[in-house]
């Protein structure tokens, strides 16, 4: 039983911290500029990335 409080209360810190997280605005998780291009995939190189990132990413996809 022991245990099981423990490893509620961790859970309930853990979802505490990430509501936190959201009332302070920090930014949402994102994924990696070309993601499954990496691993020769579709996918996109939208969203998040930099310009520079993009730049580098269609350069790799007119190879």
């Amino acid at each position: 039983m022991t245990t099981f409080i423990a490893a509620f209360v961790l859970l309930l810190l853990i979802v505490a911290g990430m509501a936190v997280g959201v009332l302070f605005g920090r930014s949402s998780i994102k994924g990696s500029c070309g993601g499954l291009n990496q691993v020769g995939l579709s996918g996109s190189c939208g969203g998040a990335c930099s310009a520079q990132e993009k730049e580098e990413c269609a350069r790799r996809k007119a190879q």
